[in-house]
């Protein structure tokens, strides 16, 4: 797996910090409590985007060092930051092929969002090993495995006007993705941080026409980059196809966050 990471979100950043729908403030409970957070603490959040976990989880460490690939999503961050009044985040510039390179200094904890799966994930823990403390953890949250909760209706409409544009392969950059064959879960239990819980959250999410849009152009394979002089057809397309699906243009999402909490065994 090769990807260019400067690339992968190219165009997105603006969609992504107004579209995502970010975390539940749970989780942040939950780590503050089981990883003893108490503000004395440094913490490193990998592909970072627009600190969707960096900047809830700035107000339970010393530090977050906030590292992104693109500088449209460290822009889009800081913006974000600002405006919540937090000044404890150094965003960075940077990837998880070059740590060396940022100087991080010793850490507690380890967070990743939508990434993990971009990177080298057995060399990147290996490195992380040499940074993270005995006591502290590497965090990666996402969805379910595929198929353990029914995706809405409507996905699959999006889906199918997204593959008369874009076609039927995921795409990443300038190529084409490939999900892991193996589970985060096997590849983090042979790491050194190989104790591993797992919890969830669960919510509904109510979007409008225009979210449900503008969530398509926060993603790798459907920006607005990958779309090119076709964005406005596609999008004229889509509001169509989605407005024939639900008048009304309310759209409902069962959505699991999953935390995968990885510490050294003791």
């Amino acid at each position: 797996m090769h990807y260019q990471p400067d690339e992968l979100f190219t165009s997105t950043a603006p969609y992504y910090a107004k579209y995502r729908a970010g975390y539940p403030p749970e989780l942040f409970t939950h780590l503050t409590d089981r990883l003893g957070l108490d503000g004395t603490q440094n913490a490193l959040d990998l592909g970072t985007g627009t600190g969707a976990i960096a900047i809830p989880l700035a107000e339970h460490v010393r530090q977050v060092m906030a590292v992104d690939p693109d500088s449209g999503m460290l822009d889009e961050g800081r913006k974000l930051a600002v405006e919540r009044g937090i000044t404890n985040i150094d965003w960075r510039l940077g990837d998880s092929q070059h740590l060396d390179e940022l100087h991080l200094g010793q850490l507690h904890l380890v967070t990743f969002g939508q990434a993990f799966h971009w990177t080298e994930r057995d060399v990147l823990l290996s490195a992380l090993d040499k940074l993270v403390t005995p006591d502290g953890a590497v965090v990666v949250l996402g969805g379910p495995a595929p198929g353990a909760i029914e995706p809405p209706a409507w996905l699959e409409v999006v889906a199918q006007v997204r593959t008369r544009y874009l076609g039927p392969e995921r795409r990443a950059g300038s190529g084409t993705y490939t999900h892991p064959k193996e589970s985060h879960q096997d590849v983090l239990a042979r790491s050194p941080f190989s104790h591993i819980e797992v919890v969830h959250w669960d919510r509904t999410i109510t979007r409008d026409l225009d979210s449900v849009v503008g969530l398509q152009f926060s993603y790798s394979y459907s920006s607005t980059a990958q779309l090119g002089d076709k964005k406005d057809a596609f999008e004229d397309d889509l509001r169509c196809a989605l407005t024939e699906f639900s008048p009304q243009g309310i759209f409902d999402e069962f959505v699991r966050t999953e935390a995968i909490i990885a510490t050294r065994p003791q």
